[in-house]
């Protein structure tokens, strides 16, 4: 691959926050970090970061407060913590639970409002992404058919899928009573990892939970290879949606079912009507970029900065934001 320098604009007027009016809700930039180091903290603050997303959950409480002291006197919020859990592999449960409440915890000393938490995963059907044709019980969540036809070769797959929902309908509620007691949200995400693979499902399983401290912890980029993406956050709605991640997917022009991550605004979301639904939904909150691929670290925060910025005005994500080949 050539090397690129990526250089930013200062001719746009997009940079200025131009969204109030335009819209109601109000979103804020957010990136990933693992433990909190004051230099990295201070070099996001001065790119225009608004707040962190942390991965350092394995440490004690008085540690967690020390990291929201250092962040806060860079004017920088820890919204959320990112804490794997499936609960679908016996073996683990106690396990996953445990550091799940754990996660929990740490979130609340961090000063945190949400803890991510992939609630299964399963191994991948023969099933093109296109060919999904999910029917499912709305109240259950049970799937009987996941493709037209024969359904024979997809039994075990149906059962798996199946038996995720069973047991994060069992587990979670146990584990959101500690979310309530530290005052932190549970946001489930579903990341590529083989389930709900429908916006009604994935929207009926998220609201089965009938709390307010589960919800939806959305990809922007990890279902358009399904659906497009403004369809998932309308089968969710207004309240289901506790933060989200901005990310991209480049579908093949050849092959709907193929593609691959690709730098954010380089891939086939709709930016712009991505975020006036988020609008239509009364979303407001934290937006985390994920560095999805190698190109994508080639950005700096200032430069993620200004596609925040183009997003949450509605304008191509890329205004601004020169490419310059070697």
């Amino acid at each position: 691959m050539s090397s690129h320098n990526f250089v930013l604009s200062t001719s746009s007027s997009a940079y200025a926050d131009e969204s109030k009016g335009k819209y109601h809700t109000e979103l804020h930039n957010a990136v990933i970090v693992g433990e909190i180091k004051a230099e990295e903290i201070e070099a996001l603050a001065a790119a225009g970061v608004e707040g962190v997303e942390s991965t350092a959950t394995q440490i004690d409480v008085a540690q967690a407060r020390e990291a929201r002291n250092i962040c806060q006197a860079n004017g920088i919020k820890i919204h959320s913590v990112m804490r794997s859990a499936m609960f679908n592999h016996p073996s683990r449960v106690e396990e996953d639970i445990k550091a799940l409440k754990h996660a929990l915890r740490i979130a609340s000393a961090y000063g945190a409002s949400s803890c991510l938490c992939v609630p299964g995963r399963v191994d991948a059907p023969a099933i093109k992404p296109h060919d999904f044709r999910i029917k499912f019980d709305p109240t259950t969540c049970m799937v009987s058919e996941v493709v037209d036809g024969d359904n024979a070769p997809f039994a075990s797959y149906i059962e798996a899928q199946n038996n995720a929902t069973r047991c994060a309908q069992r587990y979670v509620p146990e584990v959101a009573a500690v979310a309530a007691y530290e005052g932190i949200r549970i946001g489930l995400e579903n990341v590529w990892n083989n389930l709900w693979c429908a916006p009604e499902l994935y929207a009926a399983f998220i609201h089965s939970f009938q709390t307010p401290w589960v919800k939806s912890y959305f990809d922007l980029g990890n279902h358009v290879k399904y659906a497009p993406t403004q369809d998932w956050l309308r089968a969710l709605g207004k309240n289901s949606i506790v933060k989200l991640h901005f990310k991209d997917y480049l579908i093949d022009p050849n092959d709907h079912n193929s593609g691959r991550f690709v730098p954010v605004g380089l891939g086939s979301n709709d930016w712009a009507l991505i975020r006036q639904t988020l609008d239509d939904i009364d979303y407001s909150g934290f937006v985390t970029i994920e560095f999805e691929e190698a190109l994508s670290r080639k950005y700096t925060p200032a430069q993620n900065v200004r596609k925040f910025k183009n997003f949450f005005n509605g304008v191509d994500l890329m205004d601004g934001v020169e490419l310059i080949q070697e």
